[in-house]
């Protein structure tokens, strides 16, 4: 073939193969989505060749990312030819066709999207996916749980599910983060117990409180975080120690895969201060403690961190009655203590506040020797005696008995008033119960002694009528001594008529009689006046016998023993 021949199939096959792309070209339509090849990047433009006669521009900014010369990229075919005949393209179509193609697949497959949360609207949020398409978020597919601040959620950057996809010229997406959070947490969680075990350490989020702990968000799925776990002191209330919302660190103390339960602690984060407890604390040693709480039966005084002893309501004081430890102390005292011992296996100490103050009752015997006589205040009254306050805190006690000698007092209140002052004398201690006796009736000598010292059965004594009864006569004798005559033995009833004579007898009257019966111990004195009659009737009677010169006294003598008188 010569040349010219070679020449006219060279323009055959051009001929032929620009009608094959004019063909080509021809089967494309505006709006479609076409390949381009990057051909030059300008100050303002991205030069693209799809294959056509005039090269489409772009502007730069319909670009998330500049593209390099020579790459492949898609544009939609906007017109095939423009006002000054140049082909029209755009990158900005093409991604967003793209980008529904993708929503789509993501529609069918189940693939999560990403979206911001821009705007409240009416039942919902609007969110931005991909900052190119709009889509609808109800509230009930904003979170797992009741949404508490809505405007907390604007700005939220997250997955979601698209739960509805609407075809046609306006496309409608409706957005689902609550679906794929629940996938999420199902996620996370099958890989939290696939790959934690008891002692690692994890970071959650103090989500919600109760009466025996806090629940740790570990992302999406809870772990318990037990009061017995927050702290090694005693713990009250776990708001104390964590707050809602905060991020912590926490051990797993136990994780059963099984039931899908979590038991958490933050103290295993920090040395048990009990495993040291020996090395810093001994019997007998003065600490210093501050008081955390108060009960009936004492006060708890934390030592350091987790190490919390008890002062009974005992070891508060020496010698004040402490009902409660609220008389003594506050809650927040900074307060010196004494160790008196401790239970490391129960993780009890026991402490006092008295120890580090001498005891009052070591010395008062040498204070108060018995025997002594001071005046003191009457403090109260009981039912069988009085308590007069010694000195602060330590009371005497004056039985109703050691009141008086002689009479007889059934009532403290009888004697006594608080208030009085009164001279009393120490008669008894006892340092190991703690108790002191006090005695007015000992100041003076017993008069029941000094009457029996001077009386005997048989002799005459001399008093005062008291009372006159119907039943007998009440008589006082020395030392304000009473003692009650019966019927019996007011006169010999063969002689007298006893009510007769009883009314011979006034209150008033100095009478003698006989002592029939005297017990200073039992503060019983017995007498007769029969006896007494009687035996001055016999010293007559031997008088009579005996004095033979005076006859006139034998008939006075026999009047009498008839109980006539004589002029």
């Amino acid at each position: 073939m010569d040349e010219k021949e070679q020449n006219t199939v060279e323009e055959l096959m051009q001929d032929n193969l620009q009608e094959e792309y004019m063909k080509s070209f021809d089967s494309l339509k505006e709006g479609q989505m076409i390949d381009g090849q990057v051909v030059e990047i300008s100050d303002e433009y991205v030069f693209i060749d799809i294959g056509y006669k005039s090269e489409g521009k772009i502007a730069k900014d319909e670009f998330t990312k500049l593209p390099n010369t020579g790459e492949t990229v898609k544009v939609v075919l906007i017109k095939k030819e423009g006002k000054y005949g140049q082909v029209v393209v755009s990158k900005k179509r093409a991604d967003e066709k793209l980008f529904w193609i993708h929503l789509e697949k993501c529609f069918k497959d189940r693939i999560p999207v990403d979206a911001v949360i821009a705007k409240k609207v009416k039942g919902g949020f609007e969110a931005q996916i991909n900052g190119l398409v709009k889509g609808f978020i109800p509230l009930s597919k904003v979170d797992l749980n009741k949404l508490e601040k809505e405007k907390n959620y604007l700005g939220l950057h997250s997955k979601f599910y698209i739960e509805g996809l609407s075809s046609g010229r306006n496309r409608n997406i409706v957005l689902s983060r609550k679906s794929w959070l629940e996938e999420e947490v199902k996620r996370q969680q099958q890989e939290f117990f696939t790959t934690k075990k008891a002692g690692d350490i994890v970071e959650g989020t103090a989500k919600s409180f109760t009466s025996f702990g806090v629940f740790i968000d570990l992302g999406g799925f809870d772990g318990l975080l037990h009061n017995n776990e927050l702290s090694w002191s005693k713990v009250n209330k776990a708001k104390d120690f964590v707050n809602k919302g905060e991020k912590i660190q926490v051990k797993i103390a136990q994780i059963d895969k099984e039931a899908k339960k979590i038991n958490l602690s933050l103290k295993d984060l920090t040395e048990n201060p009990w495993h040291t407890f020996e090395k810093k604390y001994n019997i007998g040693d003065k600490v210093t403690g501050k008081v955390t709480k108060l009960v009936d039966f004492g006060a708890f005084i934390e030592l350091e961190k987790g190490i919390e002893g008890l002062v009974h309501v005992s070891e508060l004081s020496w010698v004040k009655r402490v009902r409660h430890p609220k008389e003594i102390l506050k809650t927040g005292d900074v307060v010196e203590i004494k160790i008196l011992g401790y239970d490391l296996d129960n993780k009890k100490i026991s402490l006092s506040l008295k120890h580090l103050l001498p005891n009052p009752w070591d010395d008062i015997d040498v204070r108060y020797p018995v025997g002594s006589r001071i005046k003191r205040t009457v403090k109260n009254l009981a039912n069988t005696g009085a308590f007069l306050e010694i000195e602060e805190g330590i009371d005497g006690f004056l039985q109703v008995n050691d009141i008086s000698w002689i009479k007889k007092i059934k009532e403290p209140s009888e004697a006594l008033k608080p208030g009085n002052e009164v001279e009393v004398m120490i008669i008894s201690i006892d340092k190991e119960n703690k108790k002191l006796r006090l005695g007015i009736k000992q100041l003076g000598k017993d008069p029941w002694t000094a009457l029996a010292e001077v009386f005997h059965k048989g002799t005459i004594i001399e008093g005062e009528i008291i009372d006159v009864s119907t039943k007998g006569i009440t008589i006082r004798v020395q030392g304000g001594i009473e003692s009650f005559i019966k019927k019996s033995n007011i006169c010999d009833f063969t002689l007298d008529n006893v009510d007769e004579v009883l009314k011979k007898y006034k209150a008033g009257d100095v009478i003698k009689s006989i002592i029939l019966e005297l017990n200073p111990k039992r503060q019983y004195l017995s007498l007769s006046l029969k006896n007494y009659d009687k035996q001055i009737r016999n010293e007559e009677m031997e008088k009579y016998l005996h004095d033979e010169e005076n006859p006139v006294d034998k008939v006075t003598l026999a009047d009498m023993i008839k109980g006539k008188k004589t002029k």
